[in-house]
């Protein structure tokens, strides 16, 4: 068939912004989404808090860390694939990075591992 589709700025920000908000278990609402040419293909740009143990269970207990997906540097690692995974397969779009910046911490009593 002839023509073309497009997904508009606002629905890959809202596809991206879900996607980080899932898998750092926090709000959509907390996550700051932007996006810029990568040579080409798309870098995809968050920035967000991420929910971290509060710090005096960590003290009485340091195996919390690891409950909450290990340390802050490990989690936003390995966040990285999945958002680029997730986004890209969920829109089709080229994306050739992803860039992660914890803009800070809240401190919660979920213990989730993603």
């Amino acid at each position: 068939m002839t023509g073309h589709n497009r997904i508009s700025t606002q629905a890959l920000t809202s596809v991206a912004r879900g996607a980080a908000a899932e898998i750092f278990d926090v709000q959509p609402a907390d996550v700051r989404v932007s996006f810029a040419d990568d040579g080409g293909l798309l870098a995809l740009s968050l920035s967000l808090p991420l929910g971290i143990p509060p710090l005096a269970a960590v003290v009485r207990d340091p195996g919390r860390v690891p409950a909450y997906g290990g340390p802050i540097w490990s989690r936003a690692v390995q966040a990285k694939a999945m958002i680029l995974d997730r986004v890209s397969g969920l829109t089709g779009s080229g994306l050739g990075r992803v860039n992660i910046r914890i803009t800070g911490v809240r401190a919660t009593e979920r213990s989730r591992v993603r």
